[in-house]
């Protein structure tokens, strides 16, 4: 570029700056009251969220369960709590919709269930879980993630962790209890087929000093997603292209279209959440194995559909969205001289966000915001449901016995 070209940019910068100087009382105030509006939502809304009183509850389950994921899909619907409240509760004390965890747990192997809550839904949480599973124990314990202090390298244990979402839109219905017949109850126990099932077993397979933790956070949804899927409907079934002969007879679909489109429908009926799925496998330095990390990726494949929808890692903490493999072998699960200089520093720090996110049970909000997906009252009992006798797992802890009054025949 020569001297004139140089001058006649600057010029022309100049002058562009001029014009936003001068209409600056225009548009000022503006930028000035949304900069001023975006800070004070998230004040008074991080002031209301830190007011929460949580409580962590600990389900014991009987030896045997005789119900179907019918009945967590019912117990699942104390956790819609749509009302944000009034106006004057959003925007000024910061009031949020409530959101709840759903919790599946290793403790060196020992395979546990808990439901995260704020303390006011306790009673209504434990009501309807005793509704459905009159022989289970609830108890208030405290949060297990306290007891593990992760200090990234200098610190005595490691941690892999990784966040999931949809393959497809939403709308799109995983592959449910009711794809593969847990519905029925009159199906045998050893011919049942519960897509848990792998999962329990994975969970207890870890060893002394090994845990494994999977949180499904969960928040009621709006109606959009109905409408949505009404829109997919008539896509798949092309009603909605316009024909030059209206006389032309509709579509014909494929078996597993027509089945895509009949799930869609059903799940339109249900009730929806907004949801986040994360996975953490914490383990001490010497135990830690990298042998778990392929487990973990595909941990959700068993709900995946061909026909529809499924579930694939993202932000996991290896460390790089592309590079990575400059650190890491991942075929062989070995790490490499060069995964110690510069990239073991942003590998640490995206281990530490990811366990903090999950100890806070972060999704919808800050401090650790992700974006979230839909998932019905069916695909939520899907993934978090109590598994019958066909969850044999030795270290998967039961209650030995079934709670029972006394005969009212007793002597005297």
């Amino acid at each position: 570029m020569n001297s004139l070209g140089l001058i006649e940019l600057v010029s022309q910068v100049g002058a562009f700056f001029s014009f936003l100087f001068q209409w600056f009382p225009l548009w000022g105030p503006i930028i000035l009251i949304s900069i001023f509006w975006n800070e004070w939502m998230y004040y008074i809304q991080a002031d209301f969220r830190a007011k929460m009183e949580w409580v962590l509850l600990e389900i014991k389950l009987p030896k045997e369960i005789q119900k179907t994921p019918l009945a967590m899909e019912i117990a699942l619907g104390a956790l819609y709590q749509s009302s944000a409240g009034e106006w004057h509760d959003k925007y000024w004390h910061g009031k949020v919709k409530d959101w709840f965890s759903l919790e599946m747990v290793s403790i060196e192997g020992h395979v546990k269930f808990f439901v995260r809550c704020i303390k006011k839904y306790k009673n209504l949480i434990e009501t309807q879980f005793y509704a459905q599973y009159p022989d289970i124990e609830i108890f208030e314990v405290p949060d297990y993630t306290r007891y593990i202090d992760f200090k990234g390298m200098k610190g005595e244990w490691d941690v892999f962790g990784s966040e999931y979402k949809l393959t497809k839109a939403d709308p799109l219905p995983i592959r449910t209890y009711v794809d593969y017949g847990l519905d029925r109850q009159e199906v045998e126990e050893e011919f049942k087929i519960d897509p848990l099932t792998s999962i329990i077993e994975y969970l207890g397979s870890m060893g002394k000093d090994e845990q494994f933790w999977i949180q499904i956070l969960v928040r009621a949804s709006g109606d959009d997603w109905k409408k949505e899927g009404a829109e997919l409907v008539k896509e798949m079934a092309g009603r909605n292209k316009k024909s030059k002969d209206d006389k032309a007879p509709p579509p014909i679909l494929t078996k597993g279209e027509s089945q895509a489109v009949e799930n869609i429908e059903r799940h339109m009926g249900k009730l929806g959440f907004d949801c986040g799925i994360r996975a953490l496998y914490v383990a001490k330095k010497e135990k830690f194995s990298y042998g778990n990390i392929a487990p973990l990726l595909g941990l959700l494949k068993p709900f995946s559909n061909s026909n529809a929808n499924g579930f694939k890692p993202t932000g996991h903490t290896i460390g790089f969205d592309f590079p990575w493999q400059k650190y890491y072998s991942f075929d062989r699960f070995v790490l490499i001289p060069e995964f110690f200089t510069d990239g073991m520093a942003h590998i640490n720090q995206n281990r530490k966000e990811q366990f903090e996110a999950y100890k806070h049970r972060s999704w919808f909000y800050p401090p650790h915001p992700r974006k979230s997906f839909l998932l019905t009252s069916e695909e939520l009992a899907t993934i978090f449901h109590f598994p019958g006798g066909v969850a044999q797992t030795p270290t998967f802890g039961r209650i030995p016995s079934k709670k029972s009054e006394a005969p009212i025949n007793l002597p005297i």
